[in-house]
């Protein structure tokens, strides 16, 4: 099984110093406490100020920094047909982030499968993990992450667009990238298959992840109020499998951090007014800061907004740690994987760089550890 990125772990003795003599405690409770990795999820925000190359410039700038602040993970969002996101053509960007990188993992937030022929998404992240092995994720998801009549432009039919045929195209593409010689091989085929992640919003495919044995991606910043039903279902589901011995998940979590409160609410306001005009069906790019504060919301729009805000981290580091802190005890994940969409470059580096800087952590195993002579 390849290892998904070991945890840091450190042991804190929480009542002390042991006694060196043998009758003196010669067995202490230890706590395991577990140091969360962070990765990033990237959608290359157009904004009426940046169009979509200089989005995709910024994209690759946020790529190179997180790798320097020690994400682990640097994924980007497959939609189409929206004007505020230029991440369209996964595969293709990230070909160029992990050509612009070295060492931090790169993948699909994600691939949705029902928009293409599983055949050719093997074929893509056969080659993405061959000119860069051990690098690449690939998360894989349903949701045409798009209206239905451009899914049906990118399919060119209606079959498969339905998730009924889901499971069988996710098994044809493990397997073609697996090796399995009852099936057709992807060609290039890698020496190791890209990681596999599943990726959802519900139950479904928390629970296929489950059944499968594979990483589970819950998007809680798009789903919030599904979160611990969906990982609740993907830990009793889970079955160990060739890929992991043990459920692992992750969350991904809108967090917009600023020096202040009111600084991080501000810079918030813009993706919060895209986000309702996408719903409202009159999508457009990235307001900017000052025409989201000169937005006047109605009573209808404001109830959506907060009810938008439900789940998310924004604000101080301290604010966005007590947060995020909260949303770890309540959810035990393995990884988080947090995003936002902030209008300026430089406000969204100095975002993830403050993030990149919280302590996070959750309880681990307990250990008991011998404090004798050994």
């Amino acid at each position: 099984m390849r290892p998904l990125g070991g945890y840091q772990k450190r042991v804190r003795n929480p009542a002390g110093q042991a006694g060196r003599g043998e009758d003196r405690h010669p067995v202490t409770a230890l706590t395991a406490v577990v140091t969360i990795p962070l990765s990033i999820l990237e959608l290359a925000p157009v904004s009426a100020t940046a169009d979509t190359a200089e989005a995709l410039r910024f994209t690759t700038e946020l790529a190179r920094a997180a790798e320097q602040w020690g994400y682990r993970r640097f994924w980007v969002a497959e939609h189409h047909n929206m004007p505020a996101i230029a991440s369209s053509a996964p595969a293709v960007l990230l070909a160029h982030l992990a050509a612009a990188t070295s060492t931090i993992r790169v993948g699909s937030g994600g691939v949705m499968l029902p928009n293409h022929a599983p055949l050719v998404v093997a074929e893509q992240f056969g080659t993405l993990e061959a000119l860069h092995p051990g690098r690449i994720d690939l998360g894989i998801g349903r949701a045409p992450g798009t209206d239905q009549r451009t899914a049906l432009a990118l399919r060119r039919t209606v079959e498969g667009l339905s998730a009924e045929h889901f499971p069988d195209e996710l098994a044809d593409l493990m397997a073609m990238l697996s090796g399995d010689p009852s099936r057709l091989h992807s060609v290039p085929q890698p020496a190791e298959p890209p990681q596999f992640w599943l990726l959802g919003s519900s139950g479904y495919s928390a629970q296929l992840a489950g059944l499968l044995g594979l990483p589970f991606s819950f998007a809680h910043h798009f789903s919030a109020v599904n979160t611990e039903p969906a990982l609740r279902l993907y830990r009793e589901s889970f079955r160990p499998s060739r890929w992991l011995d043990q459920p692992h998940a992750m969350i991904a979590v809108n967090v917009i951090c600023a020096d202040s409160d009111e600084r991080a609410e501000y810079l918030a306001k813009p993706g919060l007014l895209s986000f309702l005009r996408l719903r409202s069906g009159r999508p457009t790019a990235l307001p900017s800061p000052a025409e989201a504060a000169d937005y006047q919301f109605t009573p209808a729009e404001q109830e959506f907004v907060e009810q938008r805000k439900t789940g998310q981290a924004i604000g101080s580091p301290k604010t966005v740690q007590r947060q995020l802190e909260e949303l770890v005890r309540r959810t035990a994940p393995d990884e988080l994987m947090v995003t936002n969409q902030v209008y300026d470059l430089t406000d969204r580096l100095h975002s993830y760089q403050l993030v990149a800087e919280l302590p996070l952590s959750r309880p681990g195993t307990p250990i008991t550890a011998s404090t004798g002579r050994g």
